[in-house]
């Protein structure tokens, strides 16, 4: 089973011809030669640039690195982008990382315009290793390419033959993984010609995406058919888990209040509502809230411990991503303009008027001080949510389809959670928003504050007053949501 895996890139994962043939054109012309059929450039992808205007158009050394000049003129800024993902290629990426294998590029083109099209592309998150030649002109050999991302792959440790493989589209690729006593791998729908393929001696030809997918996959468990029984009870038993535990947990917490209430002097006039005999009738607000409080507790960690392979499994996908500074505050200006616009706009169209379930909501907000409310409501809560509907449900449910079906999926079940109408509706939109951050920033921990930050936002609103105040009208509300909106499309802008 292939373990490591090492991708060239132009002619393996992306279809580069266009772009790179032109390039080479523009550089023939400004040496003063002309090549109108771009048919006739295409041995220029895949091996150093510097042999191949050698070899093919009998230039020297140095007018070798006059034409990579101008090659590079029109490549950084047009040709870089002239190119295609072949198709299944992102599908089959994706089925690697979350079978745990390790990705790496392993390319003859410079490590910055490589990387450059992975995050256009937006395959980038895929890979462990990114490893190309340097724009000096130095480790433009594959061997060289080769030996530097096995190195960076392994940390200097010996793999056997079988656990590593090296996958290309040209003879270079094969010989820099044969270099290094690798398994590799020739695919045959890239722009090496058979016959040279064949020369290599590569110990696997595959001819197409599909082929390749299924050997690297070879001896995992990702072929086999998963019945739509397992795939529904993949995703009813930890819903059916988290509603025994939470009902667990208020019983317990109301045991521990009610307790605390006869044995702790003083504390039962704060905690317990009594009758004239001096029976539990109910609890008070306080009473109720730190009963919410441990029940949070303890279906957060009983959460926690079922949502790590899952986490760990979703992490893998998306790698350890640095973000722009840019990110943190679109993705802040994103949820306050969504979280307190979508309130306000609620209100306005008397959403709030007309449900009595509001009116709950206002009275347990009122009965239940500030400060534990906010811990309440604001960390605890949005802690254990995020464990069972998204890291569980929608990590789950993509598995299954497409992020999209999934965070659709996933927030239509948070919103039936949530028990009543308005909360409901508010609780889609604000899972829509954790579910396109999480997927975006591929940070669990950034979804989670964003849940706690509009959380925080709702119910300020609501323990405030704040529906009443200026802050109550419809241009509020469309600058917010605007700002919202905006938020959103720059957090894109700004992510791969």
């Amino acid at each position: 089973m292939y373990d490591y895996i090492l991708f060239d890139l132009d002619g393996t994962l992306t279809d580069p011809k266009v772009g790179i043939t032109t390039c080479v054109q523009h550089a023939l012309k400004g040496m003063g030669i002309e090549e109108p059929d771009l048919d006739k450039l295409e041995p220029f992808i895949g091996p150093p640039l510097k042999d191949s205007f050698m070899q093919f158009y009998g230039l020297d050394s140095e007018q070798a690195e006059q034409a990579i000049k101008l090659y590079r003129e029109r490549f950084s800024t047009v040709g870089l982008y002239e190119n295609e993902v072949y198709p299944g290629i992102p599908q089959m990426l994706q089925a690697l990382k979350a079978k745990g294998k390790r990705l790496a590029i392993s390319s003859s083109k410079p490590t910055v315009y490589v990387e450059q099209i992975l995050k256009h592309f937006e395959i980038h998150k895929y890979f462990d290793i990114i490893v190309g030649s340097e724009l000096d002109g130095r480790r433009t050999d594959k061997s060289e390419v080769v030996e530097e991302a096995l190195r960076q792959l392994l940390g200097g440790e010996k793999k056997p033959h079988q656990d590593v493989v090296i996958v290309g589209d040209r003879k270079f690729d094969v010989e820099g993984g044969q270099a290094h006593d690798i398994t590799t791998v020739a695919v045959s729908y890239g722009y090496g010609p058979m016959e040279e393929l064949k020369e290599a001696k590569p110990e696997f030809i595959v001819r197409s995406v599909p082929e390749l997918q299924k050997l690297l996959l070879r001896g995992s468990e990702d072929a086999k058919y998963e019945p739509a029984f397992n795939k529904g009870w993949a995703i009813l038993f930890p819903v059916l888990i988290a509603y025994f535990v939470q009902q667990i947990g208020l019983n317990l917490g109301m045991f521990l209040i009610a307790t605390v209430g006869d044995y702790v002097a003083g504390a039962r006039e704060f905690l317990l509502v009594l009758d004239a005999e001096g029976n539990i009738t109910q609890m008070t607000g306080l009473g109720a809230s730190l009963m919410m409080l441990i029940c949070y507790l303890i279906t957060g960690v009983i959460l926690w411990k079922m949502s790590k392979s899952d986490l760990l499994a979703a992490k893998s996908l998306t790698g350890d991503r640095k973000l722009a500074p840019a990110v943190f505050s679109n993705v802040g200006i994103a949820t306050l303009g969504v979280a307190y616009g979508v309130n306000i706009l609620f209100n306005l169209v008397g959403f709030t008027d007309t449900l009595s379930a509001f009116e709950q909501l206002r009275e347990q907000a009122y009965a239940t001080p500030f400060v534990l409310a906010v811990l309440i409501y604001c960390i605890a809560a949005p802690l254990a949510e995020n464990f069972l509907f998204r890291g569980i449900l929608y990590n789950r449910l993509k598995k299954y389809g497409t992020p999209l079906i999934a965070a659709i999926l996933s927030s239509l079940l948070f919103g039936l959670y949530n028990g009543n109408l308005i909360a409901g509706c508010y609780g889609f939109v604000i899972s829509l928003l954790v579910c396109f951050v999480y997927e975006r920033t591929g940070k669990y921990a950034m979804a989670v504050l964003v849940h706690m930050l509009a959380n925080f936002c709702a119910y300020s609103l609501t323990y405030t007053g704040m529906f009443a105040g200026a802050l109550l009208g419809w241009l509020p509300c469309v600058l917010l949501l605007g700002a919202g909106i905006l938020g959103i499309v720059f957090v894109t802008k700004h992510t791969v």
